[in-house]
């Protein structure tokens, strides 16, 4: 197993009220270039449903590809929304079931693997994503 050092939280950047499903972000993350990322598969690991619903993506024991420099050691963990309705501008969509969910996912990673710290992906990358301050949210940082 991969010693996990980070636990780093996602949006998918679709617009806020819209479903999308794990199937169809790997869709998107294993199209060949340009149109995609041609990766091998679902970068993150756990996606969260507007409904609040979890569900795997790529299996913990691979590295992700989520968060570049950062993919060796970490969790990818990513929430459907994160933009305004107009798809552009980054809003935090996350539903009351969304944000209940992540605190448990987040929760019990943090029992599986007690020297993970939480993280942002705007924290390693000039993004909004996952568009809000994860360090202002103690409950996610295990504080």
């Amino acid at each position: 197993m991969r010693k996990i050092s980070k636990i780093i939280i996602h949006c998918s950047a679709t617009p806020e009220g819209k479903d999308f499903t794990v199937q169809q972000i790997r869709q998107w993350h294993t199209t060949p270039k340009p149109k995609g990322n041609g990766w091998r598969d679902i970068g993150y690991h756990f996606v969260i449903y507007r409904d609040g619903s979890v569900h795997p993506g790529r299996p913990v024991e691979q590295i992700g590809a989520h968060t570049s420099g950062h993919n060796a050691n970490s969790i990818g963990v990513c929430y459907i929304g994160g933009c305004a309705p107009d798809g552009k501008i980054p809003k935090d969509t996350r539903t009351p079931a969304q944000r209940a969910a992540l605190i448990r996912l987040v929760a019990e990673l943090l029992r599986q693997y007690p020297a993970a710290t939480v993280h942002g992906h705007n924290e390693f990358a000039a993004k909004a994503c996952p568009s809000f301050n994860v360090q202002k949210e103690p409950e996610l940082c295990g504080r």
